[in-house]
């Protein structure tokens, strides 16, 4: 995957992060909470960490996606070994799960193996992707 794509991804991730910030700003202003979907009941005190996460995530991949102002100790490369540090530490999580037979429940939703599998799959590819594109890169 060349690094243009790399970017093109991350436009289309950072367009789904602020969908889902919106959501959660709307639901913690909209007095509808607790709300059930899915199975899964969403309360006050779930969405404010989730509206947090939402603004780190979406800084990331604002600031990588359309290459944004430089953060002057953080060069490229530094960038992507940090980027690909966090695939490859989610990608290891979720094999030991696999690996150790761990159940995850989360809000009362038992998460299948399956989905460990596809996320350490995927998580891995990112994290070699990245690691790949930092040593391209110049120093």
């Amino acid at each position: 995957m060349s690094q243009r794509t790399m970017h093109e991804v991350a436009k289309f991730a950072s367009g789904l992060v602020a969908a889902d910030l919106a959501t959660n700003i709307w639901f913690a202003y909209s007095d509808i909470l607790p709300i059930t979907t899915m199975g899964v009941t969403i309360t006050e005190s779930m969405i404010w960490p989730a509206i947090v996460f939402d603004i780190a995530a979406l800084s990331f991949l604002v600031h990588y996606a359309w290459r944004i102002g430089n953060i002057p100790s953080l060069r490229e490369r530094s960038y992507l070994m940090l980027a690909g540090l966090v695939f490859a530490s989610v990608a290891v999580i979720h094999f030991a799960r696999i690996l150790f037979d761990v159940d995850v429940a989360v809000m009362g939703y038992e998460a299948p193996h399956w989905i460990s599998w596809t996320a350490s799959i995927v998580t891995a590819y990112l994290a070699y992707m990245s690691f790949r594109l930092a040593t391209r890169l110049k120093a």
